[in-house]
């Protein structure tokens, strides 16, 4: 349609020629004679160039609207959607943490007397060579796992079957010039027993001796001696223990020596 509008314009503008002379010729009649009664005619011609004029500004204003409706149309711009940053989630690797060994120091020196560990029962299986059996009595020894090359612990299991009216535990530790007693226990009373420790032999001699008129019961007992090494590694091997008991049924006597457990 405005287009329409557009070209009936231009052809209108196009088809229009004024006549130069004529107008003249009105303009010196005017102005020689006395004014001239205008006719309607050219009245109604008039009016009908001001309603074209008119007709034709009105079709420019609205083809200048429409162009400029069109042109904010296609010029608005879109809507921008904003979609907030969703951050990334950071993953945070742990770093390894080495675990640092404890070093295990050696135990302390220790004087008679002083709080003994925990017995280890050893069982035949681990101490097959320290095991003797006879009557009554069952015996196998062995070394404390607690041991180092600084100090040794030399653990005696005695069973019996029967109560003993007479008992006599004895360990022998070979002496290499730098053993030294630091202490035994036992786990049946302290003061049933008659201790000592002694060098002898070559040895360093520990002895129990069940004091007169008392009685071992039937059951499993332990017995342990305690001593420095010195600072060299020592073996066990000439180490030894003997035990001799008194039952009902008569004497009885078991003997080895120690084995490691570990």
């Amino acid at each position: 349609m405005n287009e329409e509008i557009d070209r009936r314009l231009r052809e209108a503008a196009e088809a229009h020629q004024p006549d130069r002379a004529r107008m003249l010729a009105r303009v010196e009649r005017g102005m020689a004679g006395p004014a001239v009664r205008h006719r309607a005619r050219p009245f109604a011609r008039s009016g009908t160039r001001v309603a074209l004029a008119g007709l034709a500004a009105t079709g420019i204003l609205a083809t200048g609207g429409l162009a400029v409706a069109a042109i904010v149309a296609n010029s608005s711009p879109s809507p921008t959607v904003t979609t907030p940053a969703t951050p990334s989630p950071t993953v945070s690797s742990p770093h390894p943490t080495s675990a640092r060994p404890t070093p295990v120091a050696p135990p302390p020196a220790t004087t008679p007397g002083s709080v003994r560990p925990t017995p280890s029962a050893s069982s035949p299986s681990q101490s097959a060579a320290g095991e003797s059996q006879n009557g009554p009595l069952w015996s196998a020894g062995s070394l404390d796992p607690q041991s180092t090359v600084y100090w040794t612990q030399s653990n005696l299991a005695l069973k019996t079957t029967q109560p003993l009216t007479s008992l006599t535990v004895e360990i022998r530790i070979v002496q290499t010039g730098r053993a030294k007693n630091t202490g035994t226990w036992q786990t049946l009373p302290s003061g049933d027993f008659t201790v000592t420790v002694q060098e002898a032999g070559g040895a360093l001699v520990y002895r129990w001796v069940l004091k007169p008129g008392l009685t071992v019961p039937a059951g499993s007992h332990e017995f342990a001696a305690q001593f420095n090494n010195g600072t060299d590694a020592r073996s066990a091997a000439g180490d030894g223990y003997r035990v001799d008991a008194q039952a009902s049924g008569g004497s009885a006597s078991v003997r080895g020596g120690f084995v490691p457990t570990r």
